[in-house]
């Protein structure tokens, strides 16, 4: 069974959404039977790196809302991680572009690393606060998930992977994804959204039993 993912690694429900689809593997019968495979999405792909601007008043002002408002928001978001075990810390978290977060994922997927990059990204960003634009930090963590630290310096020094992250995107528009986390059970079911660990396990299993809607 091919699972495949839409995801940002700036989007908090897309780590929500892995941890509650990771649960639901886990109970899955045929789990290791199971192939993921990650696909790029960004959610704003003219976002700029703002070193100065907290998540806070980046949502107040993307939204034209307040500060309280943002900041309630991003509460009710740190409950719903840490039910599914995540620690999520919206106070030190940087304003980042994900585009080479997402060609160090290509690299990682045509390298086939024993790490989860994925995993890795999503924790520097919410739970750490490192900046994930920054090419130290993204050679830190190609690093640490199983790369070459030289083989990743040159590839974020290049274009390489460019054309993996806007393939990823078009077919995205193909299959009309509108948000994120978006998952495609074996190019037959799809599921939108953080949802349910139940969900998941029932999706699975249907396709898993020949069931296609």
């Amino acid at each position: 069974m091919k699972v495949d993912i839409w995801s940002d690694v700036r989007c908090p429900f897309c780590y929500i959404g892995k941890r509650k689809f990771e649960m639901a593997l886990a109970k899955f019968e045929h789990r290791n039977e199971v192939v993921v495979e990650w696909h790029s999405f960004e959610l704003d792909p003219n976002a700029e790196t703002l070193l100065n601007v907290d998540a806070y008043d980046y949502l107040a002002d993307r939204y034209d809302r307040n500060r309280e408002w943002a900041i309630e928001r991003h509460r009710a978001l740190e409950e719903s991680a840490a039910e599914v075990g995540l620690t999520f810390n919206f106070d030190k978290a940087v304003m980042a572009n994900s585009f080479d977060a997402h060609r160090l994922i290509q690299m990682a997927k045509v390298n086939d690393t024993p790490g989860d990059i994925e995993e890795l990204l999503f924790k520097a960003h919410f739970t750490d606060g490192k900046n994930i634009a920054d090419q130290q930090v993204l050679i830190g963590i190609g690093k640490e998930g199983g790369l070459d630290g030289l083989a990743v310096e040159m590839m974020l020094k290049s274009d390489d992977f460019t054309d993996d992250v806007r393939h990823d995107e078009k077919i995205a528009q193909q299959i009309r994804i509108k948000g994120v986390p978006f998952f495609v059970i074996d190019q037959k079911l799809s599921i939108s959204g953080a949802q349910a660990p139940e969900v998941f396990l029932d999706v699975m299993t249907k396709v898993k039993n020949g069931v296609e809607d």
